[in-house]
Formats: C-alpha cells, structure tokens, sequence
C-alpha cells in the first residue's frame, strides 16, 4: 500500500532506540508531527541489563525501550513497525521514505538513528552468548563478571588494549593468543600486568547448563573462563541513507579499522546532506546507551531548529507579499 498521499510528517525519525525515542521525545514535545519507524531490533537485545545509565542502572533495554516508546505516543507521536528501506529527495525539499512492506511515508526532516551491527569473530557459538558472557565492553559489563576468570579473543591488535582494560576488573585475565601473533613489546606489558598468554587457534566454547566456562583450542585443549571478551566489527546500518548519497566511512582505532559509520557533525549531527541528521551508533559506533540518547535530544533540537528558521523565512515572505513590499 503507497501512504504518500495522506501520511506526511515534520520528522521521520528512523530507528526506535534510545537515540530515536529520545529525539522523537524531545520533537514531539516542540510540538512537532513526528513518526518512528522501528525495526524492532535493538542492537542490546541479547542484553538482560544496562549499565551505566545514571538513574537506570540494570534496567532492561526492553523496559527503557517500552517506556520511550510510551512516552512519544503520550505527546502525540506514532510509531509504526517496519523497516525503513530507502529514502528519495523530493522536488520540495523534503523526502519520500520506503517501508519494506511497500509502504512510503513523506517528511520533511529525516532523523536517522538505525544503530549498527556487531559483526562477531568467527569462532563457533559466540553470537548465541553475544551479550552474556561474550562481552566487549567493560564500562557495560565488567562489574558483573569483577574476580572471575576473564579470557580475551585476540584477532586483532585491540586485543592487548582489551586485556589492559579488563584486568581493571579481574587479576585473573587471560589473553588467548588464537589467531593473532603477539609482539614482544605485547608480551612485556601483559607480563608486567600479570596477564596470562594462551597459545592456540580457539575452536569453540565450553557451556555447562546455562553457563560459560570456558573455550576450546585446536588439539583438544580447554581454557577456564567465565567471560569470553571479543572485538566486534561495528558495521553501520546505513541502508536507508544510501539512494541520498550518504556513504558510510570505515572509523579506525590505533590505526586498526573496527567499522564504519555515517560521518555528521559531532555538536548536532547533521549530515553532509541537507534535511538528514543521525543520532547514535550509525554515526558513534562506541557510543553506550546514555550517550546516544543525549546525541538524539542535540539532534532534534538541530532539527526543531532548521524548521523553524525555514517557517520563519516562509512567515516573512508573506507578510511582506501581503504589505506589497
């Protein structure tokens, strides 16, 4: 069904998570007509809880979510399941964007907060963990898994940071060597830290009931370990933005490529293009719960913003018509 004819709003804000929601909060309450098209899936599904979150600390990001979601339409937003496939420039400046049920939806402002996808190691039965006890953050998770046995994934030069960063949380941390070869400047630091190296290509994981306990190497070895912390690739879900001539860009950590993202200006997210902001991990891959919710509240105020200014130059173009100036 094509809705263009009758579903017009000021803001389509794409993406219902905490950088959508709370942009479209802070729109709906400028007294905007605004529409959320959500997905349904959040990157920190898999999660029980978040942390970190001044006032929401172990809440669960379905419960933050829901509330988000109540509060908008309690202003007078909507909010429509779907996936937002492609947006198109209209002749007026505004945008036609497409639903994957093939339906369209006309704005005049685009807020794009899609996330991102945690592209995982391939190592066998990590994605059914992700979120668990196969971890990445500490910030996130640390404080849950502080004195247990700690093991690190190292596919890439991260690993050795990651191994400093989590032995903060646990003395009993371990670097699994797997695929990645180990400098001797690597070897020192994690000596002096008392960070055990493991040699050995790491071939799957070790659950025992509901838990993790450790990882398997290739020859049939076993390392303990009750979390397994890995370095995801953090890909853009930028799809939408792609027919606007939105390229996303390959963001680099120690001269090492961990993903990309859409580039936007970091005060207000607006992007190279005219009438599209983002807010989020599409454009802040490391960005936590928090701080993404803060970018979709600066994002709709840039917003709010620009449409004022264009309704104010439309105001002074006819009053002075009406003046006969």
């Amino acid at each position: 069904m094509d809705n263009a004819r009758d579903s017009s709003f000021d803001v389509v804000v794409v993406g219902g998570g905490a950088a959508g929601l709370a942009g479209a909060l802070t729109l709906v309450r400028a007294r905007r007509t605004v529409l959320v098209i959500d997905s349904g899936t959040p990157r920190n599904a898999p999660a029980a809880h978040m942390h970190g979150y001044l006032g929401q600390d172990g809440e669960s990001p379905a419960a933050l979510l829901a509330r988000g979601r109540a509060e908008v339409t309690g202003y007078g937003g909507e909010i429509r399941p779907g996936t937002a496939v492609a947006a198109d420039r209209l002749p007026d400046g505004g945008f036609l964007v497409r639903c994957g049920d093939g339906s369209t939806v006309r704005a005049r402002r685009l807020l794009v907060a899609t996330g991102l996808v945690d592209e995982l190691p391939a190592v066998p039965g990590l994605g059914a963990r992700w979120g668990r006890d196969v971890l990445h953050c500490p910030y996130c998770h640390g404080w849950e898994v502080r004195d247990r046995p700690i093991a690190v994934l190292a596919d890439g030069p991260l690993a050795v940071h990651q191994a400093e960063l989590w032995r903060q949380w646990s003395e009993r941390t371990t670097l699994l060597a797997h695929t990645w070869r180990l400098t001797a400047q690597d070897r020192e630091l994690l000596a002096a830290l008392g960070v055990r190296v493991v040699e050995g290509e790491v071939t799957g994981l070790v659950v025992r009931g509901e838990e993790l306990t450790g990882v398997t190497l290739a020859g049939g070895a076993a390392v303990e370990c009750r979390a397994l912390v890995v370095a995801p690739r953090f890909s853009a879900r930028s799809g939408v933005l792609t027919g606007l001539g939105l390229p996303t860009t390959v963001v680099e950590r120690d001269g090492m490529a961990i993903g990309t993202c859409v580039e936007s200006d970091p005060a207000t997210g607006a992007t190279a293009l005219h009438g599209v902001w983002v807010a989020g991990n599409v454009t802040s891959p490391v960005e936590k719960v928090p701080g993404a919710a803060a970018q979709g509240v600066r994002a709709a105020m840039a917003v709010n913003t620009d449409l004022i200014e264009e309704e104010t130059r439309r105001a002074v173009r006819a009053h002075r018509a009406g003046a006969g100036v």
